[in-house]
């Protein structure tokens, strides 16, 4: 008997945007769960769910991009809101991150995944998942997707926008 299907959650993001990165798209379960810090049985059911939900195709190997746009351009934001906290140490994201530091210039806004190991200083945004601080260290293709995808989270109308021309562009 399978699982009943919840839903999607904010790793099933995270996972499905590791898959479109040059490095991601031809990874197994196991170098996915390595890469991004998240147990191998959790990625089995994330890919399970995200095959429901038709972002996924049936063998699990190929990400449905229309379809993710579409989820992360109208609906993540609804799903998974991101609620800007207090100021802390950890590393931009938003805005605050490229690629949309380079196109936007905000002074008075600095957005940031507590970490560590951080070197910002800004308004803490709780990352999609726990571990996405130390899954982007060593990946700027992933960390500018899911910075883009926080901006769509948090931003402004004009920020969303620059945010889903850049996602589309880099998604393909």
């Amino acid at each position: 008997m399978s699982k009943k299907n919840n839903g999607m959650r904010p790793q099933d993001v995270v996972i499905l945007l590791k898959k479109l990165t040059t490095s991601g798209k031809n990874m197994l379960s196991k170098q996915l769960s390595e890469s991004l810090h998240i147990s191998p049985s959790e990625i089995s059911e994330s890919l399970e769910r995200s095959r429901i939900a038709n972002l996924v195709d049936a063998s699990k190997k190929h990400v449905n991009i229309l379809a993710l746009q579409e989820f992360l351009i109208h609906g993540i934001k609804y799903v998974f809101p991101a609620i800007p906290s207090g100021i802390v140490r950890g590393k931009a994201t938003a805005i605050s991150a490229p690629p949309v530091n380079q196109l936007i210039n905000s002074s008075q806004d600095v957005y940031v995944w507590q970490c560590a190991n951080g070197d910002r200083r800004g308004q803490s945004i709780v990352p999609l998942y726990s571990t996405v601080p130390d899954a982007v260290e060593n990946d700027a293709e992933l960390y500018e997707l899911l910075a883009l995808v926080d901006v769509l989270r948090v931003g402004r109308v004009r920020e969303r926008e620059i945010a889903q021309r850049e996602l589309i562009k880099r998604m393909g």
